[in-house]
């Protein structure tokens, strides 16, 4: 297996097994298993964490054919990347959890633990259960522990795996590997307070262990903890460290003023920007302090204590607290309170009954403890009385909460839905020596109702489409998945149905966007009333929806599409009106179609197409005889979107001589550029296919900003070199122009380049003439503000006017190469060029022949004195190496 490691995907593993080794120490203990490291070949990265003597037995209860068998389990099929199996000891389960990216596995975790909640026939097994050990655990902790050990093992993989790629990448992405290893050892730091919640150190020591974590890893000098007094408006210090070096923060330690950052019932952070009244200004340099957060300790429903961290040194006296920082001071004091809230409800040495009933009714729980031996009610806490007193006036409390401890389990927690009261709670139980020498059972319960709607609230956000309510395409996808086995095990079929609205920007456009997020309401409602469809319909963004058809509904499939075309044959009221919306629809059959939700999805887009090509307003079928065309022009679609978000960096700028032929020898006066798309997946696209796809999708103003910035570089470039001025000519459509902001992106353009508005050249076309409204008059009059010049480009196809040219501000006439072409042949392409150099000064505009393609062609444009020409007799579009070699 070691020989195919350079192509394993997941070697960067490998890289950090000293830091996965100390991971994995850390969660095994925290957690009690036993636990060991495997990569995706099933070679061990770390071996057991544990005792020696206790992993040795445990070993030779699972073997290595007990571990592969296991590890082929979880890694060889696409359903199961989590599983637990028996072994020949009674209590002892061997679990393997495999962490997958991408559809692969980047390493497995191979857990063993020892229950004492182990439920098994003493019949079936010749060995006796494990008793003595170490680390000893109940089922529902280990299956939450492996369900925990999967989530967070993705995220430390996800991170290691951004570091290897970051470290073997440029600069830029240097900075992102360090910000993985700074998450990284914050995790780890998080990790270490965490286990401080098993440690039976005494408080103060916890107390400390915590803030020199905490200052050692934010750089901080200084950190205290006090408690307030309730008498009076004083406080003492319980602990403080300050790093060597740097004096303490106060001189005493009891009866001391409170100083005016604490007592506040919410966390503040100080920095030297923050607005402070004089008195508090004073007060903290009187104490040396240049930045403090102050963080409020909360016990039930009172705030004894404050931890308080502090900058005193000179050379950080601009100290500013960001964001991550406070959030982890605010995470480890959280830890810090559940420790103590934690201490009080466990600790049963207390000097007289007197005052353990006393601490116990003032924590934040509800808590009552029973003898074990008589089932007798010992003690009820005052919140126990308050919330559940029919309960206790019943005797009902064993039979609610503690029905379901498993037998032989000392300790432990789990959650409790109450459904009288519709509330849910958190039960946490422990056997513990009461004052009296008593065994009991001391059950603490919070309530964790709001916390269970907060979760179903943030499940129901991360599946919904937050607009129209309908389900979002991570749902989709999930669900399609379900639904796809089903059809394979039920040997049933179902269908996708891809839908798209029909002019559906019209309406937004035309009507505001707030109409148009009217109708996606208003259809949403539409098709999840369809009888069938109720619970599978999905938002997929903007105006496309998928609605599935599951294997048990397929018998509605004819009622199902009848309900969709009624439901667009009506038209839909949207502000003073009715108004029609059609779409149109592709459907592909799963699974005889396919079984993949990426080719599901992918065949119904591209029947989505046809439909749309066909004419919209119809409902079109996936089959293999769907035109070629279609499918090219998608995946243009797809691979054209993936290119402007990747920065347009496979859009190319070729450029193109023009020239001055009056004189002995042609002179370089400007350089016209044209796009090319290189696409990754597609290769090289013509631009007579692509130019027009941008276009009709909104894409063009990225591209062409890209070309005109790119096009600016390179004139800047070369202007230098040639030390004169050289102009870059740019096409641009009229879509460009009317974008708000043209004007500040060019100029932008300009500057960045460092040329001068006047050398950049915007070509356009001769439509441009025929949109002579006061919105395209605007746009020019602001570039020609600048200093950018406009060329009229294609002059001679069909719609120029002498007036048109008059009205605009065109600096050049591009002479089309139809005309061109007939030099020689007709005597009207002479007398159009001849006629129009006889008009340039009273238009103001010079003129420049394109499509010069032979000698003659130059001899007659010589004779007519054109100042320009233009075409492939001298030279085509050329890369900007090309061009720079031969005319620079």
């Amino acid at each position: 297996m070691e020989a195919a490691g350079n192509k394993n995907p997941a070697n960067f593993i490998r890289l950090k097994d000293k830091e996965l080794r100390r991971w994995q120490d850390s969660y095994a203990a925290m957690s009690g298993v036993y636990l060991s490291c495997l990569d995706s070949n099933g070679e061990k990265i770390t071996d057991f964490s544990g005792d020696i003597h206790e992993v040795s037995t445990i070993k030779k209860a699972v073997d290595d054919i007990h571990i592969r068998n296991i590890f082929q389990r979880v890694t060889e099929g696409e359903l199961e990347d989590q599983a637990v199996e028996r072994t020949r000891i009674p209590n002892l389960r061997v679990a393997a959890v495999a962490v997958k990216l991408d559809g692969r596995t980047m390493l497995v975790w191979i857990a063993c633990a020892i229950l004492e909640d182990a439920e098994y026939e003493p019949d079936l097994y010749t060995e006796d259960p494990i008793t003595e050990f170490t680390n000893i655990t109940t089922e529902k902790k280990f299956y939450n522990s492996l369900d925990f050990l999967r989530v967070t093992s993705l995220a430390l993989v996800r991170a290691l795996k951004s570091e290897n790629l970051a470290a073997a990448s440029t600069a830029e992405n240097f900075k992102k590997s360090e910000d993985f290893k700074v998450s990284f050892h914050r995790a780890e730091i998080m990790t270490e307070i965490v286990s401080l919640l098993d440690s039976d150190d005494e408080i103060e020591d916890i107390m400390t262990q915590i803030l020199v974590k905490v200052c050692e890893y934010l750089d901080i000098s200084n950190a205290f903890i006090c408690r307030m007094h309730s008498e009076d408006n004083l406080m003492d210090i319980v602990v403080e460290w300050t790093e060597e070096g740097v004096y303490k923060v106060f001189e005493e330690d009891k009866d001391l003023d409170r100083c005016w950052f604490i007592g506040r019932s919410h966390m503040i952070a100080v920095s030297p920007s923050t607005a402070m009244n004089s008195g508090e200004k004073e007060q903290l340099e009187d104490l040396g302090i240049k930045g403090v957060v102050s963080v409020p300790i909360s016990i039930s429903d009172q705030t004894p204590f404050y931890a308080c961290f502090a900058e005193t040194r000179e050379d950080k006296r601009n100290k500013d607290w960001i964001v991550d920082d406070i959030k982890f001071i605010n995470d480890s004091i959280k830890i810090l309170q559940n420790i103590i809230t934690k201490r009080l409800q466990k600790n049963s040495i207390a000097s007289s009954f007197q005052s353990l009933e006393s601490v116990l009714d003032n924590v934040g729980s509800s808590i009552y403890v029973r003898c074990m031996k008589t089932d007798e009610l010992l003690f009820a806490n005052r919140s126990l009385k308050k919330h559940f007193a029919k309960e206790l006036q019943r005797n009902k409390l064993k039979e609610l909460f503690e029905a379901n401890i498993p037998p032989r389990s000392h300790s432990g927690n789990y959650e409790i839905y109450y459904e009288e009261k519709d509330r849910w709670f958190d039960l946490y139980y422990t056997r513990i020596k009461w004052v009296d020498g008593r065994i009991v059972s001391l059950c603490a319960i919070y309530e964790i109702t709001e916390k269970k709607i907060y979760q179903k609230r943030i499940e129901q956000q991360a599946y919904t489409d937050f607009l129209t309510g309908l389900y979002n395409r991570l749902c989709c996808e999930r669900d399609l998945v379900s639904y796809i086995d089903k059809a394979k095990k039920n040997n049933s079929k179902g269908m996708l149905m891809y839908l798209d609205l029909d002019d559906f920007k019209k309406i937004n456009d035309g009507l505001g966007h707030q109409y148009g997020d009217v109708l996606l309401q208003d259809i949403s409602t539409a098709i999840k009333s369809i009888d069938g469809v109720q619970n599978s319909c999905y938002r997929m963004g903007g105006d496309e929806f998928v609605i599935i058809v599951p294997p048990e509904n397929y018998h509605k499939l004819d009622s199902i599409l009848e309900e969709i075309k009624r439901a667009f044959a009506t038209p839909w009221y949207l502000k003073d009106g009715d108004y029609y919306c059609t779409m149109s629809m592709g459907t592909v059959e799963f699974p005889t179609a396919g079984d993949t939700v990426e080719e599901l999805i992918r065949k119904s887009d591209i029947a989505m197409y046809e439909a749309k090509k066909s004419g919209k307003n119809r409902i079109s079928q996936y089959s293999e005889n769907i035109d070629a065309s279609t499918i090219r022009r998608l995946d243009m679609e797809k691979a054209m979107y993936k290119a402007v978000e990747d920065s347009c960096k496979e859009f190319t700028v070729n450029y193109q001589p023009m020239l001055d032929t009056r004189g002995k020898k042609p002179k370089l006066i400007a350089a016209e550029a044209f796009v090319r798309w290189n696409s990754k997946i597609l290769g090289n696209v013509s631009p007579s296919e692509f130019i027009s796809l941008a276009e009709y999708l909104g894409l063009i103003n990225p591209i062409g900003e890209h070309v005109f910035r790119e096009a600016a570089k390179c004139c800047g470039k070369w202007s230098k070199k040639l030390k004169r001025d050289l102009n870059v000519h740019v096409n641009m459509s009229v879509v460009q122009l009317m974008q708000p902001d043209i004007a500040e992106k060019l100029k932008s353009a300009v500057e960045d380049a460092g040329i001068k508005p006047r050398q950049m050249i915007l070509d356009v076309t001769e439509a441009l003439t025929m949109n002579n409204t006061e919105r395209t008059k605007g746009a020019m009059k602001k570039i020609s503000e600048l200093g950018i010049r406009l060329s009229l480009d294609d002059f001679g196809t069909g719609y120029s006017s002498i007036s048109g040219l008059r009205a605009l501000p065109f600096a050049l006439v591009k002479v089309d190469r139809s005309i061109s072409s007939e030099l020689g042949k007709e005597e009207y392409a002479r007398s159009l060029i001849l006629s129009l150099m006889d008009l340039s000064g009273a238009i103001g505009a010079s003129i420049c022949v394109e499509g010069v393609e032979n000698e003659a062609q130059v001899q007659i444009l010589k004779g007519l004195k054109v100042p320009l020409v233009q075409g492939n007799y001298y030279d085509g579009p050329m890369t900007d190496g090309e061009f720079e070699k031969k005319y620079i």
